[in-house]
């Protein structure tokens, strides 16, 4: 039987202590993996490390980014560079809208709540929507915070670290450690299947996702995330209404 954690707290400072005890492990070390090789891009596309270190504090979104010095090292247009940034965080805007109500909490300002919009990130909000419920409301944005904030030190750190240490390692090692957020952030979506629509939704992401990057690679991913989630929710709703 699946052991669930414990959430029970007195403070707010012991919420945020056990938010940052919670990070310091395989999701800060994945992450910092992840920004190990976007730190050694920045270096090798030739931008300086300020510029790597502002992008990772006022980003925080990894493919994002990469797609920021990926445009600006061919010298794309502002506008280009604008818009495919918009559209590849565009994921986030969703999650937010999902995460916040859970976070929401009576006696806090409005803007508390957009200063913590800025760390929902998929590693953040995977953790709180896995866990968020057994923690007491009181306590899930000092909880959020330790653990999210947590997280983004890390990547700074490892945005710093990777950038120094760029040429020490293969280009293809660098290149590797950019794709071992969304890996990890896939087996912790799948390790908590209780949802049919999870289920759903990366079952129909496995079979469109291949079809459809062969048939139009640019757009493919969009696409393929696209129609997986509509059909995982369309799925999910039938069978609901059929088992009624």
């Amino acid at each position: 039987m699946r052991q669930t954690r414990s959430f029970q707290f007195d403070t707010q400072s012991q919420a945020v202590r056990r938010g940052v005890r919670e990070a310091m492990g395989v999701p800060a070390v994945v992450m910092a993996a992840s920004f190990l090789g976007f730190g050694a891009l920045v270096r090798e596309s030739g931008f300086p490390l300020w510029f790597g270190l502002a992008s990772t504090a006022t980003g925080w979104a990894l493919p994002g980014q990469v797609a920021l010095v990926e445009l600006l090292s061919v010298g794309a247009s502002i506008v280009a560079i604008i818009s495919v940034v918009a559209l590849t965080n565009a994921r986030l805007l969703p999650m937010t809208v999902a995460l916040v109500p859970l976070l929401r909490v009576p006696g806090y300002r409005r803007w508390v709540y957009y200063v913590a919009s800025h760390w929902i990130a998929v590693t953040a909000w995977a953790e709180l929507m896995r866990n968020g419920h057994a923690i007491d409301r009181a306590w899930r944005l000092p909880y959020f915070f330790g653990y999210a904030i947590t997280l983004w030190a890390a990547t700074l750190i490892a945005t710093a670290v990777g950038f120094l240490m760029a040429g020490g390692l293969p280009a293809y090692v660098t290149l590797g450690l950019v794709f071992i957020n969304p890996i990890y952030f896939m087996l912790v979506f799948a390790a908590d299947l209780r949802q049919r629509a999870k289920i759903l939704a990366l079952a129909f992401g496995a079979v469109l996702g291949p079809l459809l990057h062969l048939a139009t690679p640019d757009w493919g991913l969009v696409i393929a995330g696209f129609l997986a989630g509509s059909f995982a929710f369309a799925v999910d709703r039938l069978l609901k209404r059929r088992s009624v």
